[in-house]
């Protein structure tokens, strides 16, 4: 096929679903909400899951598909994470939306056109315990006029009380076969030419996220043309290469402090992301066939506890240093309260 000429908008918006029955491999929420759509009547909602699984787009599209272009801009108030969502906002902006009483039912233009309004409150697990409490009332009070649509990551930050107010909807990770259909509908719409193990390679470092996926996508279209290889995913990925990764844990498995500190050294200068690092080196540690699991505890627990430091801002080479030393003690049998100081 021709290549299309490449537009500047985002291939993520570009081939967002905008019906809810598009919505790939998300079949049980697909059913229940597409019914929904038939009889117009509809719960406060929270929608949970990994990111890039079809979240927002689920929402987006039943707002969508319930007012239309026309009434969408007044029935609809879109609130993200980057928008200030603090108690404050709850108690003006939300409160003034949810407060302000709607039509009756009537359909135009084919769309179903309930009578109330709806609030989409995207990445609402960021928002603060107070804010989150201050719903509470406002979903009681203005229930029959509107309906709050709740999308978050981590159910377990969203409060019991807003929790238990919603039909819960658990959206999956997308399979390797669901994701390689999608990419390869894209590839053929904008005539790129992908090989089996650069579709393969895609599915892998993406990890269930066709945002992500398409996004590696695009950027390798960009840098290397219609025709993308396994290694041109890699370089635009920020995905560290197998060698790199591993050239560490043989270091480590060596036992000589000096040459690890030398590989530590080369990845700081390199300038990888050391988070990344120590998720690969996760890897590499899990799948060790030669490794007991009592060593390969301890290795995970010095990963967890630098990851949780970097989170905080530490310092990316000390931290990755304390990762390779602590691996080494493992892998070399040291005790725990040895230390390369003594």
């Amino acid at each position: 096929m021709a290549p299309v000429l490449q537009s500047s908008q985002p291939w993520v918006e570009k081939y967002r679903p905008k019906q809810v029955r598009d919505v790939a491999h998300q079949d049980e929420v697909v059913r229940v909400l597409t019914n929904t759509l038939e009889t117009a009547n509809c719960p406060h909602m929270l929608f949970y899951g990994p990111p890039g699984t079809g979240k927002t787009t689920t929402a987006l599209a039943i707002a969508h598909q319930l007012f239309g272009p026309e009434l969408y801009k007044s029935r609809v108030l879109e609130l993200n994470a980057s928008d200030d969502r603090g108690i404050n906002v709850v108690r003006t902006k939300i409160k003034d939306f949810a407060a302000v009483a709607v039509g009756s039912a009537q359909r135009q233009g084919g769309y179903p056109c309930p009578p109330f309004k709806i609030i989409i409150l995207d990445e609402a697990d960021s928002m603060t315990e107070d804010a989150q409490n201050a719903l509470r009332r406002t979903m009681e009070t203005y229930s029959k006029v509107t309906r709050f649509f709740f999308i978050c990551n981590y159910i377990s930050r969203i409060i019991e009380p807003l929790a238990s107010r919603c039909a819960k909807f658990r959206f999956k990770p997308l399979s390797d076969e669901i994701m390689s259909s999608r990419i390869l509908h894209i590839c053929d719409q904008e005539g790129l030419n992908l090989d089996s193990e650069a579709l393969s390679t895609l599915s892998s470092i993406s990890q269930g996220d066709l945002r992500r996926a398409i996004t590696y996508l695009q950027g390798a279209a960009r840098l290397f043309g219609s025709s993308i290889s396994s290694k041109d995913l890699l370089s635009v990925s920020g995905v560290i290469p197998v060698e790199v990764v591993e050239a560490l844990y043989a270091a480590c498995k060596s036992g000589n402090f000096d040459l690890a500190n030398k590989e530590v050294n080369n990845v700081i200068a390199e300038g990888y992301p050391v988070s990344q690092m120590l998720s690969q080196l996760f890897d590499v540690v899990v799948e060790a066939d030669d490794v007991p699991d009592e060593q390969k505890a301890r290795i995970c627990k010095s990963l967890a506890e630098a990851d949780k430091r970097l989170v905080d801002g530490a310092d990316e080479y000390l931290q990755l240093l304390d990762v390779a030393s602590n691996t080494m003690r493992a892998l070399c049998n040291m005790p725990q309260e040895f230390s390369f100081e003594t």
